[in-house]
């Protein structure tokens, strides 16, 4: 896949950035990962708005994790 700033699903988001999905929602949760920068919700009605299934911006959040893996955060000591 090419590393751009195509949004692709969690599954996907999480081999390429070879990180659990877990930790996606956790960053997302926790407002590491910033909603319309770094993932934004489906516009899948059926998951609205209580469990939206999330898109991710591979580009970015490549770079947000990068930084937090660097930084190590406690998210990757599992």
């Amino acid at each position: 896949m090419k590393e751009s700033s195509t949004w692709v699903s969690e599954k996907e988001a999480s081999q390429v950035l070879r990180v659990n999905q877990k930790i996606l929602e956790i960053c997302r949760e926790e407002g590491f990962l910033k909603p319309g920068i770094h993932w934004k919700s489906s516009p899948d009605a059926d998951h609205l708005p209580w469990k939206p299934k999330a898109s991710y911006c591979i580009r970015l959040c490549k770079a947000a994790i990068e930084k937090r893996k660097n930084d190590n955060h406690y998210l990757y000591q599992f």
